[in-house]
């Protein structure tokens, strides 16, 4: 990588705005299947709050990636994510509810959807093989974001009460789009719309494979660390903090694995291996953790749960572009983003009925037998050898 002036200065801003927009999503998520439940809400509602947020991914992902490649514009997108992210957290804080916190949600995966256009953004940035450390340095500076979210958030829900979070929310959301205004955008080629394009994306074999890869890992991250895995801790009498302190415990790995999933780990052990070890920590930790009797256990259930997760998913997304032309990636990190948003709306409704109708230890089972269909999928259709094109 060889970044020129301008490049280099938008970095410094582009990845400080990348973990602010990630702050903002992020600094209630801690303490929102609580907060959901202290408002009424059942197991079926939080699943439906919780998969909301998915939905909305699962619905414009696709429509703003290929919005974003026929415009040739990509700086505008990120402004708006940012400031979405924004006016979603002030609706919770000033109308607290279980509607407002649904509409809260599903805004928040509005804004979320444009991570497709930041994360094609970021990569402009590096040479076309470095797409996968591109995304993996993208994904650590998430996890910062999410992690300051959750060592504030505890700060704040501590001293003015958990509905205060959706302010520091809205505030991070502010400082995020100020910083955003000073990225420098590379210049896109335009391209016209072509139905043909669209298809040969979609028809890319590996897109297709990580694509499916990835339902099934955002599934167990949306189901578990970021759904119930708080109400598992409540059960054993986790207070605001340490709910707080819970879901940073997912957040830590990813500032350090991310990067060395998407560079290391690949070409020091392969891809195939590096996801394979991911899932099978996700799948063993899914059913263990619901017999788990004490916090401090539960603590480090989730860490290393992080680590796994970790492990998987920059990988999947540096290789869903990898072999995607700049003018396209748009179009390709939307269709992937959306695939996976399949998982984020479906796992957590999915443990919420089951947990209803069975109780959580069943919900946890079922979400664990579905990381072991990953670890089968990888171990099937990834290539073995190690790749070197990604360090």
């Amino acid at each position: 990588m060889n970044p020129t002036r301008h490049e280099r200065y938008s970095i410094y801003f582009f990845t400080f705005s990348t973990s602010m927009f990630w702050f903002s999503l992020y600094a209630y998520i801690a303490e929102l299947s609580t907060y959901a439940n202290t408002l009424g809400a059942s197991y079926k509602m939080i699943g439906i709050i919780t998969g909301s947020y998915g939905l909305t991914q699962l619905l414009l992902r696709i429509p703003l990636g290929i919005f974003s490649d026929m415009l040739g514009k990509r700086k505008i997108f990120i402004i708006l994510g940012l400031f979405v992210a924004t006016i979603s957290a002030l609706i919770t804080f000033f109308f607290p509810s279980q509607l407002s916190l649904l509409a809260t949600r599903s805004l928040a995966g509005v804004s979320a959807a444009t991570w497709v256009i930041f994360t094609v953004t970021f990569s402009s940035y590096y040479k076309k093989e470095e797409a996968t450390k591109a995304i993996g340095l993208m994904n650590s500076y998430n996890a910062v974001g999410q992690l300051t979210a959750m060592a504030m958030g505890a700060v704040v829900s501590y001293t003015f009460g958990t509905r205060y979070l959706f302010l520091l929310a809205a505030i991070g959301g502010i400082v995020g789009l100020l910083s955003a205004l000073f990225i420098y955008e590379k210049p896109v080629a335009i391209r016209k719309s072509n139905f043909r394009d669209y298809m040969e994306v979609a028809k890319n074999r590996q897109l297709q494979v990580v694509s499916l890869l990835s339902i099934l890992s955002q599934l167990i991250t949306f189901a578990t660390a970021f759904g119930f895995v708080p109400i598992l801790a409540k059960n054993l009498g986790a207070k605001n903090v340490q709910l707080s302190l819970l879901t940073a415990l997912a957040i830590i790995p990813a500032i350090f694995i991310s990067r060395l999933a998407g560079s290391y780990f690949p070409s020091r052990f392969g891809r195939r291996r590096t996801i394979s070890v991911g899932f099978i920590i996700s799948a063993f930790l899914c059913i263990l953790m619901p017999w788990i009797g004490h916090l401090w256990l539960l603590y480090v259930a989730q860490f290393l749960s992080g680590i796994g997760r970790s492990l998987v998913f920059p990988l999947l997304m540096g290789l869903g572009i990898e072999h995607i032309d700049q003018e396209k990636r748009a179009t390709a990190m939307g269709m992937f983003q959306a695939i996976y948003g399949i998982g984020m709306v479906f796992g957590p409704m999915l443990l919420g009925f089951i947990a209803f109708t069975y109780g959580l230890i069943a919900g946890f089972a079922v979400t664990g037998a579905i990381g072991l269909l990953g670890l089968l999928i990888t171990l099937i259709y990834i290539e073995k050898k190690p790749t070197r094109n990604v360090a």
